[in-house]
């Protein structure tokens, strides 16, 4: 038994095209005995949002075969946080309420958080990245759901969660202090233990070198990087994160 480990964007799907062959390709791993499970960046949507989309573009799926960066940022904190710690989140509202699901206290006040989630944010103002600045020289944590600088769309691509890092990390002048989507070991942990397999048994199948690929060689998983999204054959001859194996698309998975 083999278990896959599916990103979404630019794998599966480009915006609203299914990519040609997924469906068949997901359904003859499932119907052999292998394990699948979606493993998304991306924090703007719920995971029952992703769940449905799947559904109807022919990949039947649960909730429970998504997971996403919000909700391994909600894993993570409830874990880490005290009872008295608040959060501050920059983000929409999918990844608030997945961390109010998990019981996480938010506040709007910089002064008062111990946690910053930063997080992609189609509405950021320059007064949210104020409020960013202002909690972490105030010694404030700061993660970020994922790292990836951009989202690729059927038309292109768009600025992502990156950017806002990007933004951070000027004002301040270090780095964040950790990022809990791919490539952190902390997303592959959660993605491997959903299956209940060892790291060599799985496949981590994406179209970004430095999230998809990076972790799935960073934690001894084989990874597949398909040609659908992001990442280019060129790019990954000169990539230090070297795929295994290079598809042109998810409908070749099966041979592998």
């Amino acid at each position: 038994m083999k278990g896959f480990i599916f990103d979404l964007d630019g794998t599966v799907y480009l915006g609203d095209r299914l990519i040609e062959g997924a469906a068949e390709a997901i359904q003859a791993l499932r119907e052999r005995g292998d394990k699948v499970v979606f493993l998304s960046n991306k924090p703007i949507a719920t995971r029952q949002s992703y769940a449905e989309k799947l559904t109807q573009m022919g990949i039947p799926t649960t909730v429970d075969d998504v997971l996403n960066s919000s909700l391994i940022a909600a894993r993570y904190l409830q874990q880490v946080l005290t009872p008295t710690d608040k959060v501050l989140v920059i983000g929409e509202q999918p990844i608030r309420d997945e961390l109010s699901a998990h019981g996480i206290r938010m506040s709007e006040d910089p002064t008062e958080v111990t946690y910053v989630v930063l997080s992609w944010d189609r509405q950021f103002t320059y007064d949210g990245l104020n409020d960013l600045y202002q909690a972490a020289i105030r010694g404030a944590k700061v993660i970020a759901s994922n790292p990836d600088r951009t989202c690729p769309l059927e038309d292109g691509q768009i600025p992502d969660t990156g950017a806002f890092i990007g933004a951070l990390e000027g004002a301040t002048g270090k780095p964040i202090d950790l990022v809990v989507g791919k490539p952190s070991p902390i997303a592959a942990e959660a993605a491997v233990r959903h299956l209940g397999l060892d790291y060599n048994a799985c496949y981590m199948v994406g179209d970004r070198l430095e999230t998809d690929i990076k972790m799935g060689n960073d934690t001894g998983m084989n990874s597949v990087l398909v040609l659908t999204g992001i990442s280019t054959r060129e790019m990954a001859e000169r990539s230090e994160y070297n795929p295994r194996y290079i598809l042109n698309s998810i409908k070749e998975i099966v041979n592998l």
